[in-house]
């Protein structure tokens, strides 16, 4: 399938790892030149080199301060076609172990770029009738997952956020949708799985089988798969489709709203 993304500019936070990667290489595969944004310059540069002529490198941290302005600089007077709005998330733990400070430092990290990366792009987007703007959050805004209350919590804020944007500009052409990844075959996963071993004192391989039960089509997720899914959203066909959050959790979730 053609999703008609030839050529057209992207912008994809954490485009190195885990989910973002996946988006970012199914967006190449179409065609589509992207902005890669990591914090390792490394693996931006491997990233480059995989896909000549087609990745354009930004050694960034996006939740940090400066760094959504030091993107728009990068930008210029280029039209984006779509932005992959994606970083880490606050670190793991339970809700009677958080401190204030937790709660401002997952504020900055998981919801304030966020504001400040769209309200920097989306004119542009208006003014031309189209874009598009796609969230990785976490199933975690559908059904919580055990020791990530700052996730579990500032996620939600996400999707409130979303939602109410989406309704506000739909007649402009563009839309905003937000993934919302179970358990993928990720670092993300892999550090999820070493700090429950920790807090559990079991083995990572307990607590991964124990992951794993609670699939029912009985695997972790692959990000390719995921990244399929991430660039049709990105693409013209999806143009029907905005304000959603789509759980892509291979049946966590339980709930009939999943």
């Amino acid at each position: 399938m053609d999703l008609g993304i030839k050529n057209q500019l992207f912008v994809v936070g954490g485009a190195t790892s885990g989910l973002g990667r996946g988006v970012a290489e199914a967006l190449l595969t179409e065609g589509a030149k992207v902005i890669a944004i990591a914090r390792s310059a490394d693996k931006l540069t491997a990233l480059a080199d995989a896909h000549s002529g087609q990745v354009e490198t930004l050694p960034l941290d996006l939740t940090q301060a400066g760094a959504v302005s030091q993107l728009i600089n990068a930008v210029g007077e280029r039209e984006l076609a779509g932005i992959v709005v994606n970083a880490g998330g606050p670190p793991a733990m339970p809700a009677k172990d958080t401190s204030l400070q937790d709660w401002d430092d997952a504020y900055a990290g998981v919801f304030r770029w966020k504001i400040d990366l769209v309200n920097q792009t989306l004119p542009q987007m208006i003014s031309r009738s189209y874009g598009r703007i796609l969230f990785i959050e976490s199933m975690s805004v559908k059904q919580p997952v055990e020791n990530l209350v700052l996730s579990n919590s500032m996620r939600l804020a996400v999707v409130g956020y979303v939602k109410t944007l989406s309704n506000e500009i739909a007649k402009h052409g563009v839309t905003l949708n937000i993934l919302a990844p179970g358990y993928h075959d990720t670092p993300r996963i892999t550090s999820l799985l070493k700090k429950n071993a920790s807090l559990k004192g079991v083995s990572e391989e307990e607590v991964r089988s124990g992951f794993e039960a609670q699939i029912n089509v009985g695997f972790m997720g692959d990000p390719a798969d995921f990244g399929a899914l991430g660039a049709w959203l990105l693409s013209p066909q999806a143009r029907y489709l905005t304000g959603q959050t789509i759980s892509v959790d291979g049946g966590v979730i339980k709930g009939t709203m999943g």
